[in-house]
């Protein structure tokens, strides 16, 4: 589910509204449940269908939910589209050093995206250094597995990892744990190093 900030605006209003209906619901002993709830699941099928038609249809989308706004082009300020989305120049300079970029001759590309959020497209002279412009050969990190939370097994992730509870047992007896249920929570990499950490009053004794 999308945070607020991450929501379209007929998402936030719809959300807002029914937050209203309901709350005029349950806090109006005298108005029945019946007249709260039947406009709560129409908007929520109205969302749904507008949610629906912007996947479907590029036109739709462009109605409801509007198109991004480039506002700096190739390093130039757009003067236009700053006036027409009533956006002003401290405004913009805030948003850039929120992305890190305190200078706005270090941008190439400003744009402002549909659900209120600024990317930034940095000159090419001061785009972060990847693994790739250093020609390094890096194995990818992988996904860690949670093998123990709260002195519970997690046996699903055990067999993923390709551990026994009993081979998983005497690695942590090599790190001194000579009860599982005495761990808040043990973790495995890629590489094989278990991470564990003991419970609060495990530790204390």
């Amino acid at each position: 589910k999308p945070q607020i900030g991450q929501l379209q605006p007929f998402e936030l209003v719809v959300a807002i509204i029914i937050s209203e209906l309901a709350a005029v619901a349950m806090s109006d002993t005298e108005v029945p449940l019946l007249t709260g709830i039947i406009p709560i699941i129409t908007l929520t099928l109205a969302q749904v269908s507008l949610a629906y038609w912007s996947l479907k249809s590029e036109k739709a989308r462009n109605i409801i939910c509007g198109q991004p706004s480039i506002i700096i082009e190739k390093g130039q300020i757009n003067e236009a589209e700053l006036r027409r989305i009533r956006m002003n120049i401290n405004d913009l300079l805030e948003q850039l050093r929120v992305k890190d970029y305190p200078n706005i001759s270090e941008i190439d590309y400003a744009i402002l995206e549909t659900n209120g959020e600024l990317s930034v497209i940095p000159k090419g002279p001061f785009r972060p250094i990847t693994i790739q412009d250093l020609n390094l050969n890096v194995a990818g990190s992988g996904l860690p597995l949670t093998l123990i939370i709260d002195g519970t097994i997690i046996r699903h992730n055990l067999q993923i990892a390709g551990l026994t509870e009993e081979q998983l047992a005497l690695i942590l007896q090599s790190y001194g744990v000579r009860d599982l249920r005495s761990l808040f929570f043990a973790n495995i990499d890629p590489s094989g190093k278990i991470f564990w950490q003991l419970k609060q009053e495990e530790a204390k004794q």
